[in-house]
């Protein structure tokens, strides 16, 4: 039986998955080379849509922002990062559009949205912050009501889902600066973006009319449900590792790993290493945690890491004696990728084109995922 063409809906969910996850690793390396902070202001930098790149630029923005003066190198990988966000943004409107195009009062909703989101970052930019905080929750809440109308097993419902996501991802972007790299807000941010395209992937998916004919891998799709709800953990772990600056608290080198401070349990102190709400005008960036709690957030992820790699590894091997071969070999590497990246974080001291890649096969580990649960599914008949 020949392949049906993919169709419109599916073609810009995938497109909107890969650009979901090329921001998904640009964000990684701005966070991981600490140019998190390095726009002091949002949604400009420096009161620029850009970036300072000239010397007049510079000395104004140092002038007007003496606390935090131009790192060299660094405002334009922030700035960028909301760039490019801001395009996927764009791309998540235009899927949920093309999704609900046909009823025309979800359509008219999410155009609401869409106004109310823009409308929103004007009113904070001039100061009118209580208003933004009303228009922005209204922007979310808008997607979410339409989708809930919408038919439960129709997969652009997920589109619509990304949209609603992508603007308090937008918050938490905003949040991060103005809440100077609060641990649960930096956290929050990258399971956010993990959240949009993990949507648009399965969206994509299932749109391509992945899955099985009939109910014989049933079982295993329950095998495969708790597959993701054990990464999504381990993620929000490795995130919280990351946002409390936790990632060599074991030292680095021969010495780290697996061994931790050269001793299996050195000194921890679990209490305040997850205290998630901490008091605001702070500035996290560095951590400011002492060592017996960072150790223990990285001992936690440790052990979160172990029991995620020993159920994931036993899936593949379930996945690929239920016929999934190629599922359960692709898995399988993206998981041994990921222990290899973050062994390779601890003796190496964090390079940061490993620490970057650490990033890139989480998100492909979850895709791997998500491939194999969308094909455990029964198939869907073509729209």
């Amino acid at each position: 039986m020949p392949r049906r063409p993919l169709s419109l809906p599916a073609k810009l969910a995938w497109f909107a998955a890969a650009f979901a996850f090329c921001v998904i690793v640009f964000g990684a390396f701005v966070r991981l080379s600490n140019a998190g902070l390095s726009c002091p202001d949002w949604p400009t930098c420096y009161g620029q849509a850009t970036w300072p790149t000239h010397a007049h630029e510079i000395a104004r923005a140092n002038e007007a922002f003496p606390t935090r003066p131009v790192e060299a190198g660094k405002p334009w990988r922030e700035q960028f990062h909301r760039m490019i966000a801001g395009t996927l943004g764009v791309l998540v409107l235009t899927l949920a559009l093309v999704a609900v195009w046909r009823r025309p009062r979800a359509r008219a909703l999410v155009l609401l949205a869409a106004a109310a989101a823009a409308l929103g970052v004007g009113l904070y930019m001039g100061g009118r912050h209580a208003a933004s905080a009303l228009l922005s929750a209204a922007a979310i809440g808008l997607p979410l009501a339409v989708a809930l109308r919408l038919p439960r097993a129709a997969p652009w419902r997920l589109a619509v889902v990304a949209l609603a996501v992508i603007i308090f991802q937008a918050m938490l972007g905003m949040w991060t600066v103005t809440l100077l790299l609060k641990p649960i807000v930096v956290m929050g941010h990258l399971l956010g973006g993990l959240t949009t395209f993990a949507l648009l992937a399965y969206a994509a998916l299932r749109l391509s009319r992945v899955g099985a004919d009939g109910e014989e891998f049933a079982r295993l799709r329950r095998f495969v449900a708790l597959g993701v709800v054990l990464l999504a953990g381990q993620i929000a772990l490795g995130g919280w590792t990351s946002a409390n600056y936790a990632a060599l608290a074991c030292g680095y080198g021969g010495s780290a790993f697996p061994h931790c401070l050269g001793q299996w349990w050195p000194a921890t102190d679990f209490r305040q290493g997850f205290v998630l709400w901490r008091e605001i005008g702070v500035n996290y960036e560095g951590g400011v945690l002492d060592l017996p709690a960072r150790t223990a957030i990285q001992l936690a992820h440790r052990l979160g890491a172990l029991v995620v790699f020993c159920y994931l590894g036993w899936l593949a091997h379930r996945a690929a004696r239920a016929g999934l071969r190629g599922y359960g070999v692709a898995l399988g590497a993206a998981l041994l990728a990921q222990v290899a990246l973050g062994i390779g974080n601890v003796t190496l001291g964090l390079p940061l084109p490993v620490a970057t890649a650490h990033n890139a096969v989480a998100a492909l580990l979850l895709f791997a995922l998500l491939a194999l649960l969308a094909r455990t599914q029964r198939r869907l008949d073509p729209a």
